[in-house]
């Protein structure tokens, strides 16, 4: 059985491309915590994940560095040669990719939810003192 579970947060936003066929494949790292070695120093493992069609445009569009993900997959092993010299590869091609966070938002998006004058955000109209039926 190949099938592999992890959680980490991603070390920069996803690099997504399109096959010749048009199939949307996202690329991007995440760290994983080993804990600490007898030093006492933190340990850490950043493999490269792959995903594909649906999942790959549901990362590209809700996923960015820094966010907290589970990734439920398989492990891929491989080799290529260059320069002469045969290099190994392992990464992950992930199934599933679970969002445990919502996509932090940016400072301009805050400040127009923030605005009280722009009711596009709020569920609450501002309501005067005279509008209200009761003293």
């Amino acid at each position: 059985m190949n099938k592999i579970l992890l959680t980490g947060r991603l070390t920069k936003n996803p690099e997504v491309k399109y096959t010749p066929s048009n199939i949307c494949y996202a690329r991007f790292s995440i760290a994983i915590s080993r804990g600490k070695d007898k030093e006492g120093n933190e340990q850490t493992d950043f493999p490269t994940i792959t995903c594909f069609g649906k999942t790959a445009e549901l990362v590209e569009k809700y996923v960015t560095k820094g966010m907290m993900v589970g990734i439920e997959g398989k492990i891929q092993t491989g080799s290529y040669e260059k320069d002469g010299k045969k290099y190994f590869t392992t990464s992950i091609v992930a199934d599933r990719v679970e969002f445990m966070e919502s996509k932090k938002e940016t400072p301009e998006q805050k400040v127009k939810k923030e605005t009280p004058e722009d009711d596009t955000y709020s569920f609450f109209s501002k309501i005067e003192d005279e509008d209200i039926p009761f003293d």
